[in-house]
């Protein structure tokens, strides 16, 4: 699966991509449901058009339980996702789109944006980057403050709790532990100068907002799966 087949898929056009998207989507649903109780609070902080989420990220089932969502999301995902060409394919289907992480990646930073100024969904990136450890939110990266500035679009910081004891660094399977989703509210983006350009400083400042509310997201999170970060 190219860079190119990620970035010009659109999950709105296609009756293979529906079909497949729902075909996979409410099975997880019931699965989570079913088997980590999973539930979400906040969804009223969803905006009705594209927005920027950002969650905190601590398990590799964080990308799967946005299942629980009810819109469509697009998710960001590490390039090794697609190694395989059948599972990249339906990554690909469901909205899913690659990024390099070893070095800055311009074509899905486009896809990314496309997707935000053409589309009518939340495009998920999870701000730390790679999946980390511990109760604190690690610093985060600059990709969500800028493209919610390049879109103008709203950022929604997201907690997520319970997925790390559902399925922690090096398990085989998920253990049937609760997992919460908190929604924060939205968050303006940085405004453009009048040359189309956002300031450094603006982006740095969003970037650490967005650190501090995910922070206190994440924490509810953790309380309400049963399992509270320990600062």
């Amino acid at each position: 699966m190219s860079d190119d087949d990620a970035a010009e898929f659109d999950p709105r056009n296609g009756l293979v991509n529906r079909i497949t998207y729902r075909t996979l989507k409410y099975p997880a649903w019931g699965a989570f449901k079913a088997w980590n109780r999973i539930t979400v609070e906040g969804l009223e902080n969803l905006p009705s058009g594209p927005c920027v989420w950002v969650p905190n990220h601590r398990s590799y089932i964080d990308t799967p339980i946005h299942a629980a969502i009810p819109a469509q999301m697009r998710v960001m995902g590490k390039d090794s996702m697609w190694k395989y060409r059948p599972v990249g394919w339906v990554f690909t289907t469901v909205g899913c789109f690659p990024v390099k992480r070893d070095a800055p990646d311009r074509t899905a930073l486009r896809t990314a944006l496309d997707a935000l100024r053409y589309g009518d969904c939340p495009v998920v990136m999870f701000g730390e980057g790679e999946r980390k450890d511990g109760p604190r939110v690690h610093p985060l990266m600059d990709g969500p403050a800028y493209l919610a500035a390049k879109a103008q679009v709203p950022i929604v910081p997201v907690g997520i709790g319970g997925s790390a004891a559902a399925m922690p660094r090096g398990a085989k399977f998920m253990y049937p532990r609760r997992i919460r989703i908190v929604v924060g509210e939205p968050m303006d983006p940085p405004q453009l100068g009048s040359s189309g350009r956002v300031s450094r400083r603006a982006i740095t400042a969003t970037t650490e907002e967005l650190r501090e509310r995910i922070q206190i997201l994440f924490d509810e999170a953790q309380a309400k799966a049963g399992t509270p970060n320990q600062h």
